[in-house]
């Protein structure tokens, strides 16, 4: 028996060591049973892998991302496996891992009722007990055929070998460019096969490996993401490394149920999404609005002091004018279908403001005393979002950017975008947001306009525009817009969750086919560049991260009621009126409740509002001038002067603190 040789990597550690041929990675790494897969030659491998000689063999750990995608997936298919067990008409899907979970789709009668769920789920744990082994098997295009001769989807799989990449969602966790395998599930002790599905791979060695798993609910989606295919039955589900694991996901997952900003939108009635409007199309009622003004009242201010000037354009326009930016030939799919007007005329919603701003950079001749050139737009665009991802206000099909377009010459670009890169940063952080990471999305060698000299240049310049700002930089490849590279900024909320903030993008090609021009100081002709800017990406996106951030608590400059006066009786309502017309004097937005409700529902009533302060008034605080100051949170002080009241809620709001 002759000897390889193999490279062990195992963070930290990289060792090269000589074992027999026949060598598994399950055998590398038998002491440390958290490795579940190893990685070999940039591929991802189960570790029934027998190592060659010169390979090197880096460990896979279940809690690293691959290892959780490993995890999940392997989850995925013991649920495919428990479903056909309990409903033996089903048909089979698809099953890949996602963020912090998995799901599979199951073409069945009838879709699942939760007593189904927990079925399923009691299923699920009797196979991980009998600890059933994933075992992998090649097989020609025409056995996976026969084998699988009574799966119609996975037979259309088959057919999509190569191209599954861009075959819909799923598709390349089960057929690729290479060769096909099914994964069979066999009995520990007698070898049998208990269950098979066709799959790339690679996956736990046991299902007795999976720690811990929750079928989370079931959906409606469609195969492969077409609303022209049938509609399918999705089960969601999660795995996690541990019991304490899944516990802390569940218990997040609970937190975020209550910061929904659907949930809270209906709760402090700030906005609806009405079915006789359509869906993704929402309506801010009075107190949603004053928050929304609020926002933009600032962001505004901001943006004059920052030398922006404001423009606005209308919400369609001539579908040439979508030709020539090129959106007819790379964004169409996003763009609401065309009204024929002007005998035959085609008319499209605006999707973008940019091809607009140029046509007001182009409406005179512009010199390079002018440039910078910032224009900013509260400008509403429609964008046609498939149904299944249409979200609250997260993801709209009509929504309002704050959009800028800043036109500057090679010279000021540099500095140009450090300048927006510092200003949209501390904007956030005025709103609240502080714990932030950069992204730096880069050119989709499919889908692009110019050529590789000008993108290398754009993408160089970015680059060393976000690491000024001292904060992480994370690579984005092919996730640039077609025009140009992008920086975004990725904002954490308050209980971890990352959000695409604003975006900057850099454009060396729609000036060119829009043909803008500026006279250069030497009387010569000189091409600008443009700077495509949204700071919210949309008001209604921003509204619900905001929302979502403070659990509804908004604070007090945000706050739709700063301040609810409550009245002990009915005789202290005089005074508290001349307090709130004191306070409006001072911008304060503020409200006396007046009801028939006792004094502690109407503190029960203005806290479940969520308003920031209450000021309480009796006999001993008109007597004495001063009322009892209360907080959101419950605390209060009680016989503090009517002046130092005022004079705190005025300075909360200025220097829009949080409480």
């Amino acid at each position: 028996m002759t000897d390889v040789r193999v490279i062990i990597n195992r963070e930290p550690d990289r060792e090269e060591r000589v074992v027999t041929t026949g060598t598994t990675a399950a055998e590398l790494f038998a002491d440390d049973r958290s490795i579940i897969a190893a990685r070999v030659g940039g591929q991802l491998k189960d570790l029934a892998h027998v190592v060659q000689d010169g390979e090197e063999v880096e460990a896979v750990a279940i809690g690293s991302p691959d290892g959780l995608d490993i995890l999940r997936h392997s989850t995925a298919h013991v649920m495919a496996q428990a479903v056909q067990q309990l409903f033996p008409e089903a048909k089979l899907g698809i099953g890949p891992p996602v963020k912090d979970g998995f799901y599979y789709d199951f073409d069945v009668e009838k879709p699942f009722h939760p007593d189904d769920l927990k079925a399923i789920e009691k299923k699920m744990q009797e196979i991980i007990k009998r600890g059933q082994k994933f075992s992998r098997r090649v097989v020609t295009d025409e056995a996976a055929r026969e084998e699988l001769a009574g799966e119609p989807y996975k037979l259309e799989l088959i057919g999509l070998k190569g191209s599954a990449a861009t075959a819909g969602e799923g598709a390349d966790v089960e057929v690729g460019a290479g060769e096909l395998t099914i994964y069979d599930n066999l009995d520990p002790k007698s070898g049998e096969l208990c269950w098979g599905d066709l799959c790339r791979g690679p996956h736990l060695p046991s299902t007795r490996m999976i720690p811990a798993f929750k079928i989370m609910r079931s959906a409606a989606a469609y195969w492969r993401g077409s609303e022209r295919n049938p509609m399918l039955q999705r089960l969601y589900g999660t795995a996690w490394p541990s019991k304490d694991e899944l516990k802390a996901h569940l218990e997040f997952l609970e937190e975020a149920a209550k910061r929904d900003h659907r949930k809270l939108g209906n709760e402090l009635d700030l906005f609806s999404i009405p079915e006789e409007i359509g869906s993704g199309l929402a309506v801010f009622h009075p107190r949603g609005g004053i928050i929304r003004r609020a926002m933009e009242d600032y962001s505004r201010r901001r943006h004059e002091e920052e030398g922006y000037e404001f423009v606005y354009t209308p919400h369609a326009t001539k579908g040439k004018l979508f030709e020539k930016s090129g959106h007819l030939d790379w964004y169409a799919d996003g763009m609401y279908p065309p009204m024929q007007l002007d005998e035959g005329v085609d008319y499209y919603l605006k999707p973008m403001n940019c091809p607009m701003h140029n046509l007001i950079f182009d409406a005179r001749g512009r010199s390079y005393r002018e440039l910078p050139l910032r224009l900013f737009e509260f400008g509403t665009v429609y964008r046609y979002e498939k149904s299944g991802v249409v979200h609250g206000l997260t993801r709209a099909r009509g929504f309002t950017q704050d959009d800028a377009h800043i036109y500057c010459t090679r010279e000021q670009m540099a500095d140009e975008l450090d300048s927006t890169l510092t200003f949209v940063l501390n904007l956030l952080r005025d709103y609240g947001l502080t714990d932030f990471f950069l992204e730096l999305s880069t050119k989709d060698p499919e889908k692009f306009v110019g050529d590789d000299e000008t993108w290398e240049e754009a993408t160089a310049v970015l680059a060393a525009v976000a690491e000024k700002q001292g904060l992480p930089l994370v690579p984005d490849p092919g996730g640039a817009a077609f025009y140009g590279p992008k920086i975004s900024v990725q904002a954490r909320d308050a209980i971890g969750r990352t959000w695409q903030m604003s975006t900057i993008q850099l454009d060396f090609n729609l000036p060119v086919r829009f043909d803008l021009e500026y006279t250069a100081a030497d009387g010569s002709r000189q091409r600008p560049v443009m700077i495509h800017r949204a700071l919210f990406g949309s008001i209604e996106r921003f509204f619900a991260v905001l929302l979502e951030h403070y659990a509804g608590a908004m604070p007090p400059w945000l706050a739709p009621v700063t301040v609810t006066g409550i009245p002990i009786t009915d005789e202290h309502v005089p005074y508290l009126l001349e307090v709130a017309a004191e306070l409006k004097k001072r911008g304060i937005r503020v409200e006396v409740d007046t009801s028939d409700d006792r004094m502690q529902k109407k503190i029960r009533n203005a806290q479940r509002s969520k308003v920031p302060f209450m000021l309480i008034a009796g006999n001993d605080d008109v007597e004495a001038g001063a009322v009892s100051f209360r907080y959101r949170n419950g605390e209060q002080k009680n016989g503090v002067p009517l002046a130092a009241a005022v004079a705190e809620i005025v300075d909360a709001v200025e220097r829009r603190i949080q409480v």
